[in-house]
């Protein structure tokens, strides 16, 4: 992936090695480490959102709102990080941002970009205990994204969701990244508040069913995005597509409960098959339009 020419976002907070607002371990009242390992894998196993579990939220990528008020650290200064992690996150941030604003205003709106919270290990967010095991997320209530870039290992390592070692990783983990944007656009358009609505009046399989349907909308406008900068920048390199592939396949539903249990439990879905992510993250990047993105 290129990366040379793409425009670096100031907008990220970076709270990497800052020990405040950590998720309380240990003695003395607080929530072990061994519970939260616990609760994270019970929560992926059976789609159940594993902050809802420990911290009282009941969103990771996209719907919030009924969630009790968390206490939320001071703001870090915003600014662009100067280490190779810190400038690629920056560049991919800042190519979300210049799409996006353009995208919204030929349709006659303002574009607000989100920020981006780099963090090591755990912090708190306006959705609750951000947890390093629960992959990065977006949060509608104060408008950012959690990242701890721990994750990419995990994708490369763990899951397998890109040839350990390969250029093609960094356009898997820019695919993570503006994924997490896509929540923020669906937040703008309206969109999470509307399914969160919807949700409220189902049983949870249906649910789980909507859910899916915004999971699949941010792959669609991830590719959206990657089509915007390849045409902007010229971003891709032999491989990046066939990588990003093979992300979205590994994080699907189907896989991620077969590798976890065994077996696979439709109704238990929030993000969709290996098959319908990969499928909608090339409808968007071949499109390159929003309106091809309705997976509803």
């Amino acid at each position: 992936m290129r990366l040379d020419e793409l425009p670096r976002s100031d907008r990220i907070e970076d709270r990497r090695g800052d020990r405040t607002g950590r998720l309380p371990v240990g003695r003395g009242g607080g929530i072990g480490i061994g519970t939260i390992i616990l609760l994270c894998l019970v929560g992926w196993a059976l789609g159940i959102n594993p902050l809802y579990l420990i911290g009282g939220a009941e969103v990771v990528s996209g719907l919030g709102g009924r969630q009790q008020p968390q206490p939320v650290p001071e703001q870090a200064k915003m600014a662009t990080p100067a280490d190779p992690m810190g400038e690629f996150v920056a560049a991919v941030l800042g190519s979300t941002e210049m799409q996006w604003k353009a995208i919204f205003a030929q349709a006659g709106r303002t574009y607000e970009p989100p920020t981006l919270t780099m963090f090591t290990g755990a912090t708190l967010s306006a959705c609750g205990y951000a947890q390093s095991a629960m992959g990065p997320f977006y949060c509608p209530n104060d408008r950012k994204v959690y990242l701890d870039t721990t994750f990419f290992r995990d994708l490369e390592l763990r899951f397998r969701g890109c040839n350990v070692g390969s250029k093609g990783c960094q356009f898997s983990q820019a695919y993570v990244i503006t994924h997490e944007v896509g929540h923020h656009v669906q937040n703008l358009l309206g969109i999470l508040s509307r399914v969160q609505e919807l949700q409220s009046g189902v049983d949870r399989v249906e649910a789980n069913q909507l859910q899916v349907r915004v999971e699949l909308q941010a792959d669609c406008f991830a590719g959206v995005w990657a089509h915007y900068a390849e045409a902007k920048w010229g971003i891709l390199e032999p491989g990046d597509i066939e990588s990003a592939m093979q992300t979205a396949s590994a994080i699907g539903d189907d896989r991620l409960q077969r590798q976890t249990q065994g077996y696979v439990v439709p109704d238990a879905f929030t993000h969709g098959t290996s098959e319908q992510r990969t499928r909608w993250l090339m409808t968007g990047l071949r499109s390159g339009q929003v309106e091809s993105c309705n997976t509803f």
